[in-house]
């Protein structure tokens, strides 16, 4: 492996062989609550990794621009050199987690219309949220960088939302990041697995994501397998 460039919560990033590319290595880390809450779950890393590479070559195939170049290993992928704006971008379809504590609202409710959000990227800060102003403001994006990633994500979740329909799964709410390359192209990056998602049967209304370990309702890598074996048999 190259040189260590990051390391966060789950995954870590190493320099690539080429100067624009790096390798972002999955780990068996999983975290809630900022980092109040840790564990570690033997193949989780290859569960998310698998996911989101099924997904991201989804997405490339309806023409959403990722960071993606391949999948390496089982644990590895191959990603293009992108400086990720400090922002952490959600939609909501559905009422759950934060949202419901935020504003007093029950789980559950269908959305007439998807919430758009961003939060400033910071754990000392607790990832607040964030409106176009404010990351105007300090720098963040500029306000047509923001406009092409509201649209954008709009764009990907129209995509989420059918492509997990037909696994029989709900896309509750999902958290998303973009990056720059050095010309000024915006794309895609991080991840799209059960981490970053809320996925809901659609009959039960079973939690098939991360809420399992959040909430402890269930076994995580045993819920992420599920979610795969659903991808793997449409």
């Amino acid at each position: 492996m190259e040189k260590l460039l990051y390391e966060g919560k789950a995954k870590q990033v190493y320099e690539g062989q080429n100067e624009n590319e790096y390798i972002i290595h999955y780990k068996d880390d999983a975290t809630a609550g900022n980092g109040a809450k840790h564990d570690q779950f033997e193949g989780k890393g290859v569960l998310n990794n698998t996911i989101s590479c099924i997904i991201f070559d989804m997405l490339e195939e309806a023409g959403i621009k990722t960071h993606m170049i391949e999948k390496i290993n089982d644990r590895d992928i191959r990603v293009k050199k992108v400086e990720i704006f400090p922002l952490e971008v959600i939609v909501r379809n559905i009422t759950a987690g934060s949202f419901c504590k935020r504003y007093g609202v029950k789980e559950g409710i269908v959305l007439d219309e998807p919430i758009f959000e961003t939060s400033y990227k910071n754990d000392e800060y607790g990832d607040p949220l964030m409106n176009e102003d404010h990351a105007v403001a300090l720098k963040l994006a500029t306000r047509e960088e923001l406009a092409y990633i509201k649209e954008t994500t709009l764009k990907i979740n129209e995509l989420l939302k059918a492509f997990f329909l037909k696994l029989n799964l709900k896309l509750v709410d999902f958290k998303i990041e973009f990056g720059k390359t050095a010309d000024g192209e915006i794309l895609l990056a991080d991840e799209i697995s059960p981490d970053s998602c809320r996925l809901w049967d659609v009959d039960t209304n079973q939690k098939y994501d991360k809420d399992v370990f959040r909430q402890d309702i269930g076994d995580l890598i045993e819920t992420y397998k599920a979610v795969l074996a659903r991808m793997q048999d449409k």
